[in-house]
């Protein structure tokens, strides 16, 4: 009976045992000759940053993806990715349907919290439609891809490449296969390519604004008065987000990156680079070269991410938009948060406020940390550094290959939380319960 309690886990610390075998055994596999080409082992530091980077669906990478790893190399990193963007649970759920095996009260429990669902009813329906909707969309998107990759890599390579891509592009990990051209240049080579961009930010949006929201549209269609209240703040600030930002990146950089291109690749290359940092890690332009501001632009985006219950990491559009909501009652001076003509529960602020603090904290302890192990690397790419990998982006100024192995242990640690989330980690590590029934006496502060 003390054994069975024991193994009892609670979902925040199977989560983190789960991905951290995932990481585990992702490591090892690419470590091995076979995952390389030159048919040599790599350092394990290296393969364990590579699996971490792939199953946290951040897209950082020690070595490029194409002309470092072998085809299994980049299959195994592939597959980190569809299960890391999925998460293990529902990747569990699939198979247990495929087995036809029941599926009881405790994994409902699981899934329910894996996908951020209110409640635990519909939640192997909503699975279904989740394990359907996202083998759709990347299917979609592969063909499109594949079709468009085949004239200039020949059938194979181009079926090859446009699976990879959309896999990459949906679960927002940011992984290409385009070191064949160049290395280390993610999609530049395609910056006025029209199919290609709006392929892949479709596939980053869709990927990014969440399971729960999918299952709205698929419900209700356009009926958007029918939505939950979180589908509609996630499509608001989603819209809001990429708008701004968009044309504030385009006064930005026209006179810098995008000062000798045309107007379409102007504009394809403003939407594209603020649709990626939340969270996909692809670039069509040269990340290193754009302006300071673009630079604070792109690092406010990835601090925000995606959104719950999404392939996409960040402190999530729900958690921005409480911030700002708290902020809001606070000059109205009113105690309830209200949007869309309803109020927030009491606890959300709450929750809210401790998500972003300890995001913060995490990184600002990051980046002392590396400041001090290197003191030679420029302090502004390591926070870019660390923004990035918190946020399971994997945009970087080109430091990443410049990190020694302390500096790679801590990226990876912040990949680890960003995607699983820092406070779902701090919960599996610690033990502690309130059960105390009485309160403390209350005492006012001054605030401010």
């Amino acid at each position: 009976m003390q054994l069975k309690k024991k193994f009892n886990l609670s979902y925040p610390k199977l989560s983190v045992l789960g991905f951290f075998l995932i990481i585990i055994i992702g490591a090892i596999l690419l470590s091995l000759p076979i995952s390389s080409r030159d048919g040599e082992f790599i350092p394990f530091i290296n393969a364990l940053f590579t699996s971490a980077s792939a199953t946290c669906v951040t897209g950082l990478v020690v070595y490029d993806t194409y002309s470092h790893f072998s085809v299994f190399g980049q299959i195994v990193i592939l597959a980190l990715i569809q299960v890391g963007g999925l998460g293990f649970m529902i990747i569990a759920t699939m198979f247990l349907l495929a087995l036809r095996k029941k599926i009881g009260i405790k994994e409902r429990g699981f899934l329910k919290e894996s996908v951020n669902s209110v409640h635990i009813g519909g939640v192997v329906r909503l699975t279904k439609h989740i394990l359907i909707g996202t083998f759709l969309m990347e299917g979609i998107g592969a063909i499109i891809l594949s079709i468009k990759f085949s004239y200039e890599m020949g059938m194979a390579a181009g079926i090859y490449n446009g699976v990879f891509h959309s896999v990459s592009a949906f679960c927002n990990a940011g992984f290409d296969l385009m070191g064949r051209y160049s290395k280390y240049s993610s999609l530049t080579r395609y910056s006025n390519d029209t199919l290609i961009n709006l392929v892949i930010m479709f596939l980053i949006v869709i990927g990014g604004i969440g399971f729960i929201v999918w299952e709205d549209i698929y419900k209700h269609k356009y009926k958007f008065k029918k939505y939950q209240l979180h589908s509609k703040i996630v499509l608001c600030t989603t819209f809001l987000l990429i708008v701004c930002s968009v044309i504030i990146f385009y006064f930005m950089e026209m006179n810098n990156v995008l000062e000798d291109v045309g107007i379409k690749e102007r504009a394809l290359s403003s939407l594209f680079q603020v649709i990626t940092p939340r969270t996909a890690g692809f670039n069509t332009v040269d990340i290193a070269s754009l302006s300071e501001g673009s630079k604070l632009l792109t690092m406010i985006l990835m601090i925000i991410g995606g959104s719950s219950g999404s392939t996409a990491g960040g402190i999530k559009t729900t958690t921005f938009v409480v911030s700002i909501l708290s902020v809001v009652s606070l000059i109205r001076q009113s105690e309830d948060l209200n949007i869309f003509g309803r109020r927030l529960e009491r606890g959300v602020l709450k929750q809210s406020s401790s998500i972003i603090t300890i995001y913060l904290s995490v990184a600002l302890l990051a980046m002392l940390f590396i400041s001090f192990n290197q003191p030679e690397l420029d302090l502004r790419d390591i926070v870019f550094e660390v923004f990035s990998a918190i946020g399971t982006v994997g945009m970087s100024t080109g430091i990443t290959s410049s990190l020694d192995i302390a500096s790679k242990m801590m990226i990876i640690v912040l990949m680890f939380c960003g995607r699983i989330g820092s406070l779902a980690v701090i919960m599996a590590i610690s033990n502690h319960t309130n059960t105390v029934l009485t309160k403390s006496p209350v005492e006012k502060i001054t605030i401010g």
